[in-house]
């Protein structure tokens, strides 16, 4: 696991060594559903908020913004995205509200990187289509979700409602930077639910440009 992570993280870091600077202006336009996403979280008052591979902060600061009184925790594999993540956190004047670290998403525990229990909001925007093994991750971020908390997932879909030409030029064009939408995911999403005795909601944006999908836990665990 640790070389698969060094390699990962080094990965990440060469794609985004000169990409962070651009990154939000240019993403901005086919990064679709995020907000969506983050307007659906409804953070109790006072409730941890966790952005499993942060970026570029874009997203915790929406957050931040969203619910003042939530408190805000992000990790990423790339060291590159987590300077441009603090540097972007501290023009927002949320340097102090919100605690990063780097981590592997397919391996990390509440307790031993925050001390912290697990989250009541978990989210994951447009990461999974980066990492080789997204499964693991989302199963790790399902496990580190409180009882009665939700765990939220945006991501590429199929495009099968979008013309052939533009779903094709899409994916081969998102081949270069290392995403490959995962055609898995809506039955990851429900099965996963189904394990945890928690709920599913599944959208497709956009005429299946994205898929949103979030897992509601119940109050209590299901026996394992």
């Amino acid at each position: 696991m640790a070389g698969t992570t060094t390699n990962h993280d080094q990965l990440m870091n060469a794609v985004y060594r000169n990409q962070r600077f651009i990154y939000d202006v240019t993403r901005k336009y086919y990064l679709l559903g995020r907000d969506r996403l983050i307007e659906g979280l409804d953070v109790p008052p006072g409730g941890s908020v966790l952005e499993v591979a942060c970026g570029t902060g874009r997203n915790l600061i929406k957050a931040g913004r969203a619910y003042p009184d939530a408190r805000l925790y992000g990790f990423d594999i790339s060291t590159e995205m987590l300077t441009t993540a603090r540097a972007n956190l501290a023009r927002a004047g949320m340097a102090d509200r919100v605690q990063l670290i780097q981590a592997d998403a397919t391996d990390f525990s509440a307790d031993t990187l925050f001390g912290q229990p697990a989250f009541d909001r978990v989210f994951i925007s447009y990461s999974l289509s980066m990492i080789p093994d997204w499964q693991a991750a989302l199963d790790c971020a399902l496990r580190q979700t409180a009882p009665g908390g939700q765990l939220a997932v945006v991501d590429f879909s199929q495009q099968a409602d979008l013309p052939r030409w533009f779903s094709k030029g899409l994916l081969a064009w998102l081949a270069k930077f290392h995403v490959a939408p995962r055609r898995e995911l809506p039955g990851a999403v429900t099965q996963l639910a189904d394990r945890d005795g928690a709920r599913a909601e599944l959208s497709h944006l956009y005429r299946d440009y994205a898929v949103l999908g979030r897992i509601h836990r119940a109050d209590t665990p299901a026996p394992s």
